[in-house]
């Protein structure tokens, strides 16, 4: 097991007859690890991973196609509850409510559409893969304004074009994340992989920790092994909020993940 798969790894709950005949929803028990943090609260894409899993699980749907985010507080590292309800059930898809608890508090209410992709070739590629130097020639995240735990686990290498160690006003961050023990990317690691780069405003001089406050997550194919590259990008920022996109494209070029989200302007910790 990859330390991704056991820090999201999630156990449903064996509940007693009467109690399971008498709701709808499905419990699960996780262990939230604060290995995976940025600024010392479990990074957004990684807690979307573990909800798409349990999602995945009580739908019986091998892929999460499709997931959106609300992030209502931010949990605590160690134990969590997860209570998902199917919401519809279909030959092609399914889609459930996933919703983390921590404390009596929901944390965060996402909902999933599962499936299973057949990874046959696009019939139309809209955006390729940027041009890219290779990871050996891309710089590695240091010096954050907050702590960045996660950066044990992902190794992440910046086009030095894009780094926002040289804030160029252009809201662009582009290059390459990989496990550092090894592990591919699979599918779902990929929530996590759209939201391990550090905020695209870095560029227009807005530092600090970025809370994400809605985040949606589309599956666009199995990735290949190696490396994924990365490009995340801002087309609005406003009233103390932003926007972020991000693609991924795997080792063969092929894109394979896409997200966007709204997210607050960086604050210090």
């Amino acid at each position: 097991m990859s330390a991704f798969e056991k820090a999201t790894a999630v156990q449903r709950r064996t509940l007693d007859a009467d109690y399971e005949h008498s709701i709808t929803e499905l419990r699960y028990d996780v262990e939230l690890d604060l290995g995976w943090s940025i600024g010392g609260k479990p990074n957004g894409g990684y807690l979307l991973a573990i909800l798409a899993r349990a999602a995945c699980d009580a739908l019986e749907r091998p892929h999460p196609l499709a997931v959106s985010g609300h992030f209502l507080r931010p949990p605590e590292g160690g134990p969590a509850e997860i209570r998902v309800e199917t919401v519809k059930s279909g030959r092609t898809a399914a889609t459930a409510r996933a919703t983390l608890w921590q404390n009596d508090k929901p944390c965060l209410d996402t909902l999933t559409t599962a499936g299973e992709l057949a990874n046959e070739p696009p019939e139309f590629e809209g955006l390729k893969m940027p041009s890219l130097p290779p990871p050996e020639e891309c710089e590695g995240r240091a010096n954050a304004p907050f702590p960045v735990a996660i950066l044990d686990h992902v190794d992440v290498r910046i086009d030095p074009a894009t780094s926002p160690a040289q804030p160029n006003g252009n809201p662009v961050i582009r290059g390459w994340l990989a496990f550092h023990d090894g592990a591919d990317h699979d599918a779902m690691a990929l929530p996590l992989a759209v939201d391990v780069m550090p905020p695209t405003i870095f560029h227009l001089k807005k530092y600090g920790w970025a809370p994400t406050v809605e985040l949606t997550f589309l599956l666009r194919g199995l990735p290949a092994s190696g490396w994924l590259a990365f490009q995340a990008d801002a087309t609005n920022l406003a009233d103390g909020w932003f926007d972020e996109n991000a693609t991924i494209w795997d080792s063969t070029g092929r894109l394979v993940a896409q997200s966007r989200q709204l997210a607050l302007v960086g604050r210090s910790k």
